[in-house]
């Protein structure tokens, strides 16, 4: 699937010149989440960085979502998994990159370490009755 550029770089071509731009759009979204195992933001917090879970690994970014996708999000991804918190991450100032997926969405990537320090809450997510991780966003 192709990237949604901004300024017409390509995914993978990070040169400080070809860096992608939030559109005016996103630039007043100042909160996206991640959904992880708490063990995982344990071992970041100590580290002061988080550089992914395994599918961010493998994806090459870290993946996030606005408030209005969190919840399908955890249903599809997150389904039957304990022990889960969602990180509530303050965008301003991380160089994110939307990017289509679910239906055509645009989803917030960020293709470099998340600093500790750009988390602003940590929301507990245990699973409900049907197993889906249910949360709260502020």
């Amino acid at each position: 699937m192709a990237a949604f550029s901004f300024n017409g770089a390509a995914p993978g071509n990070r040169c400080a010149l070809n860096r992608p731009r939030r559109s005016a759009l996103h630039s007043i979204m100042t909160k996206i989440y991640k959904i992880l195992p708490r063990a995982e933001w344990r071992a970041a917090q100590a580290a002061g960085t988080f550089t992914g879970s395994g599918i961010d690994l493998r994806d090459g970014y870290i993946h996030f979502s606005t408030a209005a996708q969190a919840r399908e999000t955890a249903r599809l991804h997150f389904h039957g998994k304990p022990d889960l918190v969602v990180l509530e991450v303050d965008a301003a100032g991380l160089d994110l990159v939307w990017e289509p997926s679910r239906g055509g969405a645009l989803f917030p990537h960020l293709y470099a370490p998340l600093p500790a320090s750009a988390v602003t809450a940590v929301i507990d997510a245990p699973l409900d009755t049907g197993g889906v991780p249910s949360f709260t966003l502020t």
